[in-house]
């Protein structure tokens, strides 16, 4: 794949969602999981997307139980907890592995065109990728890296 617009993603309800469609708006795109230290950041997300999303941004979720079976089993389940608990508005995805012989097309592109502190396979829940107007990964960040700490990339990038 030689663009993050040649792929598709699966949406909560099981119809494809061509990524050719966010061609233009920058995006956040997240592994997440219900269950993990990290999920407080969910919070966090949501006021990022509050804040920007009338200005060509997205956040896009995308639950994973890869690590320590941290995700519900139930998409449903996913998508009730994310609102009921942290208001989430954003697309929530249908879960899917980010990492292994599953791997996404999506975090196949992401995790080649962007290594982390380790090498590119993601190593946890909450990894973080930004993406410009153009499809091109400008950012990876950790899991620990809080969405606040991503606001003046963002803004950065919303203002080019």
């Amino acid at each position: 794949m030689s663009s993050i617009y040649d792929t598709e993603v699966e949406r909560s309800g099981g119809e494809l969602q061509s990524m050719a469609d966010y061609k233009g708006k920058v995006l956040l795109i997240v592994n997440t999981a219900s269950k993990c230290g990290f999920t407080p950041q969910f919070k966090g997300l949501q006021d990022l997307y509050d804040k920007y999303q009338d200005e060509e941004f997205e956040i896009l979720g995308f639950p994973c139980d890869q690590f320590m079976n941290q995700e519900f089993n139930d998409q449903g389940e996913i998508e009730s907890f994310c609102k009921l608990n942290y208001g989430v508005t954003f697309p929530m995805f249908k879960k899917i592995d980010v990492k292994g012989e599953k791997q996404s097309k999506l975090f196949e592109f992401l995790t080649s065109e962007k290594k982390g502190f380790l090498g590119g396979e993601i190593k946890w829940n909450f990894t973080k990728f930004l993406i410009d107007q153009d499809g091109k990964v400008i950012r990876r960040y950790p899991p620990q890296a809080t969405p606040f700490k991503i606001e003046d990339d963002l803004s950065e990038l919303l203002t080019t």
